[in-house]
């Protein structure tokens, strides 16, 4: 029964005529141009539809055309996604903006290959600018679909595996419709997010529920399978807010560290201790890093945060500018020139906590 004919057809159908009851007001659905299309889908990518609106809106009144964007400087785009996470999207964002306006006249590439060569673009989120954008009959996985694909096959196999991804690819693309498939596509991403939820789905509101194999057994809580829970590591930072007169000392994160591209407070990876033995061991990591020699004070604040699987601790020391020349990734700005740089989570944290 399973991806014959007429289950097919009938999940196509059941599935348009109900997002299109349902379908939520999304401000990227009110066009089907692709720099929005794309503009979405990569805000979207491991992140809450709730908290991408506001960014997205931010985004597109900011730059408002695939120009804008490529000839926008990095810290610009960076700073407009300041908290949204995830940064290397932005940067990716803003290169392929660059390959498009050089090497496409402009004009978002339609074709596969093109649209698959552009920095951050994968194989889902080709599939969805060429089947939301384009009207092409691209299918699509993601977090959401992924699971509804898994239950509408009862796939209870690991969704992770080179085996479970070819699975499940499959099933998107015999099940993709000819026509419409932007809509259809939208659609399951719709049903993953709204009602086939990882935990608790509420399959009485599913146009799918009597097409479903995992809900007629009873298995919503076993397929698709369970996640390894992710095992957290504790990590110890320190960061030293440098002063000078009414300037901080800022630095810009390299190539290959967590943040690339924003600016910091000087940060090392320590194992936070006290006393005028660790200042001083402080002040040289300091010099070290940004050429400024400086007297560091106790302890100011402690901040609590979690990144992917890391959970950290940051203690937070000020300090005071002795004398020396900073290297050329670092800076001296005022507090109205902070609001003005991207900035971590925890470097805006930091930063607003100097004005308090």
């Amino acid at each position: 029964m399973l991806m014959e004919g007429k289950w097919k057809q009938s999940v196509r159908r059941k599935m348009l005529a109900w997002f299109a009851r349902n379908a939520r007001d999304l401000p990227w659905r009110r066009t089907k141009a692709p720099y929005h299309v794309w503009i979405s889908e990569i805000m979207l990518q491991q992140t809450q539809v709730v908290a991408v609106i506001p960014y997205f809106d931010r985004f597109i009144a900011k730059f408002p055309t695939i120009e804008s964007l490529a000839k926008a400087k990095e810290e610009e785009v960076l700073r407009l996604w300041e908290g949204l996470g995830y940064y290397r999207r932005a940067r990716q964002l803003h290169k392929a903006a660059a390959v498009i306006w050089s090497e496409h006249r402009g004009e978002f590439p339609s074709h596969h290959e093109n649209i698959l060569a552009l920095p951050g673009v994968g194989r889902y989120t080709a599939g969805a600018i060429r089947s939301i954008a384009f009207d092409q009959p691209a299918a699509i996985l993601e977090a959401n679909t992924l699971r509804v694909f898994s239950r509408l096959t009862g796939f209870a196999g690991d969704t992770t595996s080179t085996r479970g991804q070819r699975v499940l690819w499959e099933a998107a693309e015999k099940l993709l419709p000819r026509k419409r498939p932007g809509e259809f596509n939208q659609a399951m991403m719709e049903l993953g997010s709204e009602v086939c939820t990882p935990r608790d789905p509420t399959c009485e509101a599913c146009p799918l529920r009597l097409l479903c194999p995992t809900r007629a057994h009873g298995l919503q809580d076993r397929i698709p399978a369970p996640k390894k829970k992710t095992k957290y590591e504790d990590v110890f930072e320190v960061c030293v807010v440098v002063s000078k007169k009414n300037q901080v000392l800022l630095r810009r994160c390299a190539e290959g560290e967590r943040w690339a591209g924003l600016w910091d407070f000087p940060r090392f990876a320590i194992e936070p201790r006290s006393g005028p033995s660790f200042q001083k061991e402080l002040a040289e990591s300091v010099q070290r890093l940004t050429g400024i020699s400086a007297h560091v004070c106790e302890r100011w604040k402690t901040i609590k945060h979690g990144v992917t699987r890391f959970r950290i601790t940051l203690d937070c020391h000020k300090a005071y500018f002795h004398s020396g020349r900073r290297r050329s990734d670092s800076r001296w700005v005022t507090r109205g020139e902070l609001a003005e740089l991207p900035l971590s989570t925890t470097g805006r944290q930091v930063a607003d906590g100097l004005s308090g």
